[in-house]
């Protein structure tokens, strides 16, 4: 079986032409999702990309959060589809209630942009069964609005349950607990503020780390 995987375009979104290279790269079928669109023509996974997507209206995801496509998706996701949403895609999950917290502007109100290691805190999720728990990987981060916060019951939960995925290293941007990425309960929605996706090439990433989530998926999805 030949997985299946999803990618969402919205309106400002930048990076899911990356994200439908990786996926491909990892053996997936990839056909292109458009967010005016309820129809998710029987993917198996879904990517929600990276960007800007309604150009941070409101709060960065807000809108997209309540495009058609999203409806779908979220009603997928509770059926037990695999979700993955990078940087502007992992707002989306978060304002959709897909993934607790939020994310805010970075400490020091600072754009970053830089090659992060991250360390794996979670390998048991659909997207991270490739790793190692306590693996480093190196990835691209960009963004401006990337704090993760929660309120302290909610750190608490994410924490007690196993569901903080990704940790940062350096913690660049402030972040709750240096949380980089977080899951949903069951495991099979996980979202992050770094980009795998620019880590899949030699020609054009800092590693080929990235590569792992979307090969995670493709196993989840043929076993």
């Amino acid at each position: 079986m030949t997985a299946n995987i999803g990618v969402i375009t919205f309106p400002g979104t930048l990076d899911d032409v990356d994200a439908a290279r990786a996926a491909r790269i990892a053996g997936a079928e990839v056909t292109s999702l458009w967010h005016a669109d309820s129809d998710l023509r029987g993917v198996d996974a879904v990517v929600v990309p990276g960007g800007f997507s309604y150009g941070d209206y409101l709060r960065s995801g807000a809108i997209s959060a309540i495009a058609p496509v999203m409806r779908s998706v979220v009603e997928a996701a509770h059926r037990g589809m695999p979700v993955l949403g990078i940087c502007n895609g992992f707002q989306i999950l978060t304002e959709a209630g897909l993934l607790p917290g939020a994310l805010t502007r970075n400490q020091g109100l600072h754009f970053h942009c830089v090659d992060t290691y991250l360390e794996v805190v979670n390998n048991t999720t659909a997207w991270t069964s490739t790793f190692t728990e306590g693996q480093h990987i190196l990835v691209p981060s960009k963004h401006g609005e990337g704090r993760f916060q929660a309120a302290p019951d909610t750190i608490r939960m994410l924490e007690e349950e196993g569901r903080v995925v990704f940790r940062y290293t350096d913690n660049f941007n402030g972040s709750l607990n240096a949380i980089a990425g977080v899951s949903s309960a069951d495991g099979r929605v996980v979202g992050l503020m770094p980009h795998p996706e620019h880590a899949v090439e030699k020609l054009t990433g800092p590693s080929l780390d990235g590569l792992e989530l979307f090969l995670s998926a493709v196993g989840q999805i043929a076993a």
